[in-house]
């Protein structure tokens, strides 16, 4: 009888051991505040990505929460997509009536970005990390960070107050407390007010087009998740739904940029019906991607 009940209790704690074990393998990582970092110049880096050295020495690139500065490099069709889906929100889509006139004006304001991030980080900076992947393109490495400045403020809020990005992309809990809707609120009332004060890119913005220029680009991507049907992987194939690039995720069927943000902002995942839990994933779309996703640990 002793025995039985020292099995069952070892039998108890063995269980209870290996759901802590799965649970905080698919736990989101704490944020590390990592203090004294420096902005490393690159030919590529832009606004909202850009190379650091932490104070160990150690390099990294990173990738602002919450923010999207305008694409300077174009290096295929999505950044292709990418810059036309950017002209189109800010209303500059047909700057001038002239296609090359509203790509370079575009081009113009992302490196203002680029060179704004790298003027107000000068000076040693901090950094809020919990090195999530932050992928956008499967083949460059980066993780998502809150960036603050060497006076305390934080550069994803100041590069929509100047009008050099808008309020878009993935978004969490930040380190002060404040939870992902009230951070992704704060950084659209900024834009809100940056377009009343017509700051950087708003200043171009043509407002009688703009409604119309967001409409094709809504139009565009429905297009694009109907012409995907089964999306882009064969019959078979899968990806690891918690560690998948942005470019990845939007191989799945019915899965746009958007989505694919949001999928990113939801992780981790430990089985299929915890998609539903994603801001507009029905069980429609649960029923295309579930037999392409693997839920192992990254």
């Amino acid at each position: 009888m002793i025995f039985l009940k020292c099995l069952e209790l070892r039998v108890g704690l063995l269980i209870a051991v290996c759901s802590f074990l799965v649970t905080l393998a698919f736990s989101q990582k704490p944020f590390e505040e990592i203090p004294g970092c420096v902005y490393i110049a690159e030919d590529w880096a832009d606004g909202d990505s850009f190379r650091i050295k932490t104070p160990d020495g150690k390099e990294l690139t990173v990738r602002l929460y919450g923010v999207d500065c305008i694409e300077t490099i174009i290096l295929d069709k999505s950044d292709v997509d990418r810059l036309r889906s950017q002209r189109r929100y800010f209303g500059i889509e047909n700057y001038n009536e002239n296609l090359e006139d509203s790509i370079k004006l575009a081009k113009g304001f992302g490196n203002d970005a680029t060179e704004t991030s790298e003027r107000l980080l000068t000076k040693p900076f901090t950094i809020h990390t919990s090195f999530a992947d932050a992928r956008g393109d499967a083949r460059f490495e980066r993780v998502y960070a809150f960036v603050i400045t060497s006076d305390g403020k934080d550069l994803s809020a100041e590069l929509v107050s100047k009008g050099l990005a808008r309020a878009f992309g993935v978004a969490r809990a930040t380190l002060d407390g404040r939870s992902r809707d009230d951070y992704q609120a704060e950084l659209t009332d900024l834009e809100l007010k940056a377009a009343r004060d017509e700051k950087g890119v708003w200043a171009q913005t043509n407002w009688e087009q703009l409604p119309a220029e967001r409409s094709v680009q809504r139009r565009d991507d429905r297009e694009a998740e109907i012409a995907k049907g089964g999306g882009k992987l064969k019959e078979g194939e899968t990806i690891k739904i918690n560690s998948a690039s942005r470019d990845e995720l939007m191989q799945l069927p019915k899965i746009a940029e958007g989505r694919a943000n949001r999928i990113i902002e939801g992780r981790p995942f430990h089985k299929l019906e915890d998609l539903l839990e994603v801001d507009s994933i029905g069980k429609t779309i649960l029923e295309a991607i579930g037999p392409h996703l693997d839920f192992s640990v990254p």
